[in-house]
C-alpha cells in the first residue's frame, strides 16, 4: 500500500500542501479531485520523488520509497512528454527496453498495449501526427508498458472523447482488477464518481475528505427520497417531519426528519396505490466536492 503521511511542502513563505495524509491501496482506483492550485501534481511530484517534501514521509508497504521502488511505478504527467518524431510502437517499444525487456518481449508488449487503447491502426505514424485525444492514449501506454505496481496518473481523461475514456477506464479498471494501486486526479467529477473505490478531495493544499466512495456518500447525503407512484402523491406536502423538494404528480422528491418518518412515508405510499420505485437519493460527486470544500 502507497501511504502519504503528513505531507507538507511551502514555497517561499506560502505553503501549498499541509499535512497531506491518505492511502492507496492496491486493487482500488482512488481519485484525487481538486481545483486548478489545490495541490493535486505537487503531491504526485513528491511521491514521485521529483520534488521535495518538507516534512512528513512517503511509505510503500510500510518502508521508505526507494529509487528502485520508483521504477515500479507508472506515471503520465499533465503535460504529454513524448518524443513527437518517433513512430507511436517505436517509442513505446523504447520506453518498454528501458525498464529491461528483451527487444522482442518489448515491442509485443508495446503493440499489445497500443491495440487495447484502440491506437492499433497507428502504429507507425509518428507522435506528432497523432491527435490530442490519441496522444493522450499513447502517452497512457508509456505508463503501463512495464505493468508497474503503482500508477499515478495526472489528468489521464483530458481530451478524451466519450468512447476514449470508455477504452482507457477500462484499461485502468483492468489494472486495479490485477492488484495495482491506481491514484489519478481529474476534473471530470462524473468519470471519477463512475471508477473510483476512493476518493480524496484537496482544496488550498489541504485533505478536505477522504475515504470510500459509498462511505463518503452516506457520509455527506441527507435523508432524501425519490418516490414514484401510480397515483398523485400530493399528501406528502402535509406529512409531518417531511420537505417536499420537487413534485410532480405521482413523482416527489423530498427530506424526511428521521427513519422512522421515510417508513411511514412508504407504509402510506403503498396504502394509496401502486409504488413503482421508493429510494434514498445519494450526493453527487460534485455536490460533496461543493461541500467539503467551502
Amino acid at each position: 500500500m502507497l501511504r502519504l503521511s503528513g505531507i507538507t511542502k511551502s514555497y517561499g513563505g506560502r505553503r501549498v500542501l499541509d499535512d497531506i495524509t491518505f492511502d492507496v491501496v492496491p486493487g482500488r482506483l482512488t481519485g484525487f479531485v481538486g481545483g486548478n492550485g489545490a495541490g493535486k501534481t505537487t503531491t504526485m511530484r513528491i511521491v514521485l520523488g521529483v520534488l521535495a517534501r518538507d516534512a512528513g514521509e512517503v511509505t510503500l508497504d510500510g518502508a521508505a520509497l526507494t529509487a528502485a521502488d520508483r521504477r515500479r511505478f507508472g506515471y503520465m504527467p499533465e503535460e504529454r512528454g513524448l518524443y513527437p518524431k518517433m513512430k507511436v510502437h517505436e517509442h513505446i517499444t523504447y520506453l518498454a527496453r528501458l525498464h529491461g525487456f528483451s527487444a522482442s518481449d518489448a515491442a509485443a508488449r508495446a503493440r499489445a498495449l497500443l491495440e487495447r487503447l484502440g491506437l492499433g491502426e497507428r502504429l507507425n505514424d509518428l507522435v506528432e501526427t497523432l491527435s490530442l485525444g490519441n496522444q493522450q492514449r499513447a502517452q497512457i501506454a508509456a505508463a503501463l508498458v512495464h505493468d508497474p505496481e503503482v500508477l499515478i496518473l495526472d489528468e489521464p481523461f483530458s481530451g478524451l472523447d466519450p468512447l476514449a475514456v470508455d477504452v482507457v477506464a477500462g484499461v485502468l479498471q483492468e489494472r486495479a482488477a490485477q492488484g495495482v494501486s491506481v491514484l489519478f486526479s481529474s476534473h471530470q467529477l462524473d468519470v471519477v464518481e463512475r471508477l473510483c473505490d476512493d476518493l480524496v478531495i484537496i482544496a488550498g493544499g489541504t485533505v478536505r475528505a477522504a475515504g470510500a466512495r459509498d462511505a463518503m456518500r452516506a457520509e455527506h447525503g441527507s435523508r432524501r427520497y425519490e418516490l414514484v407512484s401510480g397515483t398523485d402523491a400530493g399528501w406528502l406536502r402535509d406529512e409531518p417531519g417531511v420537505t417536499v423538494t420537487d413534485f410532480d404528480g405521482g413523482y416527489a422528491l423530498f427530506d424526511v426528519e428521521d427513519d422512522a418518518t421515510a417508513q411511514r412515508v412508504l407504509r402510506r405510499a403503498v396504502d394509496n396505490g401502486d409504488v413503482a420505485s421508493f429510494a434514498p437519493q445519494h450526493p453527487t460527486l460534485a455536490q460533496i466536492f461543493k461541500e467539503v470544500i467551502q
